[in-house]
């Protein structure tokens, strides 16, 4: 969802579907993304970004620091998103969607009011934008488009409008190519183990108020159960990781190395595959809290640990991602997914994913679910 810590947002006034142009034809694509340094000089710079007025304790960032310079200062996400447009551009083309890609990020350049001004210079004047998540909530999408509302206000009335594809947590690529991350795991380990081995599915955790205004957990939980109903494994759980705020405030749990511990005295386990499902590809936290952190622990306690692949560029989620597009391209486009929730919306209610600065009570069970 983020490659840095998550913290509580700026105060903002409840924020509405953006405007439309309708009679204005989309003419750019924008994937909009979190950011993270790609040098040790960026790292305080872009932790301070991500961090500017909100209540993390400056230890806490310091600590965040050191995960990333011990990889050298650098994040892998910047060059993610590098390798993820590539992909997008070359199926665009194959597809006939001859329409600019622009990228801009949250907090770490290309910076998304600098992204906007040069879309403005090319005479952009209606984009769509993918969101390098996929599970809503308010880090996951709504501070996205608080961000680019800001921007858009930032380059003025000439700005290009920018409107948001749907999430895919339930887009049938999106669960085929997480379906094939974990039956690769799954061949790492003994074919007659395979059955009774735990599958930990892995996302950010977020602040419990945070989560009780959104679907976060509920898509989370649909997504693990539909990859391991399309694998055919039935053994998994859904565990959180990376949490970032004090230990007063309530986060969601089960904390990924608590569960590990918890199993090796609960059964015992021989292996372990832990799949990171919040994340799209290897950011910072996947390198540190996963590969390193979980990977310890279950050294310690003498369990066989596989880390499933993240989708990244997997052909089917890059056919994702052009298909959500194409959806707003072209009205009409089936809109497929997989499951009892339906597709996502394409706008977002005004209320959608709020924090508890302006937060509401979410549906009620049977109501159409929000994304």
């Amino acid at each position: 969802m983020s490659s840095g810590p998550v913290a509580s947002p700026t105060p903002a006034a409840p924020l509405g579907p953006l405007p439309s142009l309708e009679s204005v034809p989309i003419d750019s694509i924008l994937i909009v993304s979190f950011g993270g340094p790609e040098g040790p000089d960026d790292v305080l710079p872009f932790l301070e970004n991500v961090l500017r007025g909100k209540n993390v304790p400056r230890e806490r960032m310091l600590e965040v620091a050191e995960h990333y310079h011990h990889f050298g200062g650098i994040s892998p996400i910047n060059e993610q998103c590098r390798k993820l447009i590539a992909c997008v551009r070359a199926e665009c083309d194959r597809r006939g969607i001859a329409l600019p890609i622009y990228w801009g990020n949250r907090n770490w350049n290309p910076m998304l009011d600098a992204t906007l001004q040069e879309m403005t210079q090319a005479g952009c004047r209606r984009s769509i934008a993918f969101f390098t998540s996929m599970f809503s909530c308010y880090s996951g999408c709504r501070q996205y488009r608080e961000n680019l509302a800001s921007a858009m206000l930032a380059v003025g009335d000439s700005a290009p409008i920018v409107e948001k594809t749907r999430m895919g947590f339930n887009h049938p690529k999106f669960i085929e190519a997480q379906r094939d991350c974990l039956l690769e795991a799954l061949s790492q380990i003994p074919e007659q183990e395979r059955a009774g081995t735990k599958v930990l599915f892995c996302a950010h955790s977020i602040p419990k108020s945070m989560a009780d205004h959104s679907r976060y957990e509920e898509q989370l939980r649909e997504a693990s159960r539909l990859v391991c109903e399309a694998a055919n494994h039935r053994n998994w759980e859904l565990a959180f990781q990376s949490r970032s705020g004090p230990p007063q405030q309530p986060w969601l749990e089960p904390d990924v190395c608590d569960r590990i511990e918890q199993l090796a005295h609960e059964s015992k386990p021989k292996h372990l595959i832990v799949q990171p499902l919040g994340f799209i590809s290897d950011h910072m936290e996947v390198l540190y809290d996963l590969d390193e952190e979980a990977a310890a622990k279950c050294k310690e306690l003498g369990i066989h640990f596989v880390r499933a692949a993240t989708v990244g560029i997997h052909p089917q989620f890059v056919s994702m991602v052009v298909d959500l597009i194409e959806e707003r391209l072209r009205p009409g486009t089936e809109r497929p997914y997989v499951g009892g929730y339906g597709p996502s919306h394409d706008v977002c209610p005004a209320n959608c994913c709020l924090y508890p600065q302006t937060g509401r009570p979410r549906p009620t069970p049977g109501s159409s679910p929000s994304s």
